[in-house]
């Protein structure tokens, strides 16, 4: 039996009923897809160094890859860019051809979360080349899956909702219920952005029995966020999406999952919004506008910027600085290539009442929120 047959047969039986962490391999296989994140650095910067002191190449890719991603998850950028990086040298050394696919997919994964779609695609595409020449389907199946959800918060929906389908189909065959769930997710929240709220609902359900079956918290805190985003605006149900926030923040915060904390937060913001409680929006989306900032996440900050404008609009901001900042938003969601999230710009431009923007955006300074802790 070939290594990468092996190494398959193993995954495989591991992921089948339970969810199943790839991205942690050699001496960190035995960590589990809900260990914290802060216990996953702990153990990888030990199990590096021991691998560095050996000279085992191979084994310097697999904990440089946990470690990529633990630093990705957590928002560490320039220590996430620089682990990934070292994985993949040190794959190249011990000639690994799926080390190298993992160690790809990963700077694929944080290319997408910095903003750089462009370079998120390469490197992904990259990845499922190297996946299907090493025999690592699991690889290659996670590369495709962020190339579409790449194309996903693009907001190219056409192109990659077939893709989504696929690999839905694949991870049911394959009984990889951590892949079911994403793509269950990634299915409905096309539908839910595209105003198929009782689909969006049956899948986002189904994704959050599926990962609470297989011991998935981090899928299962995902799930509940969209559950709680379709019954708020579907429903009007602001008290029952509030409480489903809670329970997933808590998975949050005891898993250190810094960017879905942020994304939790954000969402909380547009529950407040819809229920008309400005104030509250007001204060939530300045905190998840200075977390992602600090994680330097582009997306995130954009969409919390985007709620934070309303909500400030709605408590009698100057009309023509919240133009300018819509103006400036619109263009950065240009720039980035986020199709839907642009258009988000445009409806809210047009349900303050404050357009027509002007085509070149202003820089105004960022607004003061009393008592928010909002950074300037």
């Amino acid at each position: 039996m070939t290594q990468a047959v092996e190494q398959e047969s193993v995954r495989e039986t591991g992921a089948r009923g339970k969810a199943f962490a790839p991205e942690y391999q050699g001496a960190l296989g035995s960590l589990s897809v809900n260990s914290s994140l802060t216990d996953v650095l702990a153990r990888g910067i030990e199990e590096l160094r021991a691998s560095e002191a050996a000279g085992d190449q191979g084994e310097m890719a697999r904990c440089g890859l946990a470690l990529a991603e633990a630093y990705r998850r957590l928002g560490r950028v320039a220590e996430a860019d620089a682990a990934w990086k070292a994985s993949y040298r040190a794959a190249r050394a011990a000639a690994d051809v799926g080390a190298m696919a993992w160690a790809l997919w990963s700077g694929g994964t944080l290319a997408r979360q910095r903003g750089a779609l462009p370079l998120a695609y390469r490197l992904l595409g990259l990845a499922a080349e190297w996946g299907e020449r090493g025999g690592d389907v699991v690889v290659r199946g996670y590369s495709l899956a962020g190339l579409a959800e790449t194309g996903r918060i693009q907001g190219d929906y056409k192109a990659v909702g077939e893709l989504h389908e696929q690999l839905l189909a694949e991870a049911r065959k394959r009984g990889e219920a951590r892949h079911t769930v994403w793509a269950l997710e990634g299915i409905a929240q096309m539908h839910r952005n595209t105003g198929s709220y009782d689909r969006a609902l049956e899948l986002f359900e189904e994704a959050a029995e599926t990962a609470g079956s297989a011991d998935d918290w981090r899928g299962r805190a995902w799930a509940l966020r969209g559950i709680a985003d379709v019954v708020s605006v579907r429903d009007g149900d602001a008290e029952r999406a509030l409480a489903l926030l809670s329970e997933a923040e808590s998975v949050c915060r005891e898993m250190k999952l810094s960017s879905a904390l942020a994304y939790n937060h954000k969402m909380r913001g547009n529950v407040y919004y819809r229920a008309g409680s400005y104030p509250q929006a007001r204060d939530t989306y300045a905190q998840a506008l200075a977390e992602f900032r600090e994680m330097n996440e582009p997306r995130g900050t954009a969409l919390s910027r985007l709620g934070l404008a309303k909500s400030l609009a709605r408590l009698g901001r100057n009309p023509a600085e919240t133009r300018a900042e819509l103006a400036e938003l619109r263009h950065i969601l240009d720039r980035i290539g986020l199709r839907h999230a642009r258009d988000m710009v445009d409806k809210a431009t047009a349900e303050l009442g404050v357009g027509p923007l002007p085509e070149e955006p202003g820089r105004p300074e960022a607004p003061r929120v009393c008592g928010a802790g909002a950074p300037r």
